[in-house]
């Protein structure tokens, strides 16, 4: 099974909710941290990093003694990645999606590809729990290509929990994309309400099972309550604004091992979810 948790918005715990689920689940547990931008459920997870890749996406190089400037390139790109300007073609890298359509369309066979680093995939393991994720390189624009990449590492026969990026925009989707279910995060606040919002309207368009765990929960006021009812979306688990979690946050680990008492209620958690996503 893959669950994806996702929030409209940053910080709402989703990093909380991905580690201590997998750390609740035993061994064949898989945690893919798809926030390649920022990834964070390392610092918690503290795997053992086994293996580093580097990688690449295809991008266009033109040889300009093969080029007739036809200007087909131009013509098929929806992006403008490659354009014919004077007596001269300009790929622009940056906004290339990687679809090869002007290798194909080139009469002269002018043009060949390239790879762009995007960043790295990581993967480790600790105590069980095998651990990937991506780190985009500094600089670069498109995370989907990489989010892609780690996703490949999900297993069939494991429980893959993914972390996803913030918001509800591509690299989100590319996150979600796929799943069997997914966990929006979520909290009882007039900013958490209106992403959330963003979120399941995400997630009705994917046409996926998915449920709410509300942190914080103790603070605000009802209205995500009542949201998630007006939508039906189930609340799974409510995790309080407890000083105990806060402090075991700042010093890096998990509720499950500063207090144990909630593992057992964040395997719960997982039950629900699957009932849900049979």
């Amino acid at each position: 099974m893959i669950i994806s948790i996702a929030s409209g918005k940053g910080g709402t715990g989703k990093t909380t909710v991905a580690t201590n689920l997998a750390a609740s689940m035993g061994p064949d547990v898989q945690v893919l941290d798809c926030d390649v931008e920022e990834p964070n459920a390392h610092l918690f997870l503290r795997p053992i990093i086994e293996e580093v890749q580097t990688i690449t996406t295809p991008v266009p190089e033109v040889d300009m003694d093969k080029c007739n400037l036809c200007g087909k390139c131009g013509e098929i790109c929806q992006f403008k990645a490659i354009v014919v300007i004077g007596d001269t073609v300009l790929p622009f890298h940056e906004l290339c999606h990687s679809c090869g359509g002007c290798v194909m369309v080139c009469p002269e066979k002018a043009i060949t590809e390239v790879g762009r680093e995007l960043g790295v995939i990581e993967r480790g393991r600790r105590n069980g729990i095998e651990f990937v994720h991506g780190r985009l390189r500094v600089g670069e624009a498109m995370s989907p290509p990489l989010i892609r990449k780690v996703r490949e590492y999900a297993r069939p026969d494991a429980l893959t929990i993914i972390d996803a990026p913030p918001g509800t925009s591509c690299p989100v989707i590319a996150s979600m994309k796929g799943a069997n279910f997914i966990l929006l995060v979520t909290e009882p606040t007039p900013f958490g309400l209106h992403d959330l919002k963003l979120a399941v309207g995400a997630v009705k368009i994917l046409g996926i099972p998915c449920g709410l765990v509300i942190n914080r929960s103790d603070i605000g006021n009802d209205e995500a309550w009542s949201y998630a009812r007006e939508q039906d979306v189930p609340v799974l688990m409510e995790i309080p604004f407890d000083r105990r979690i806060a402090e075991a946050y700042s010093r890096g680990e998990m509720i499950v091992e500063a207090m144990p008492e909630w593992k057992e209620k964040f395997r719960g958690l997982y039950d629900r979810i699957e009932k849900l996503a049979a």
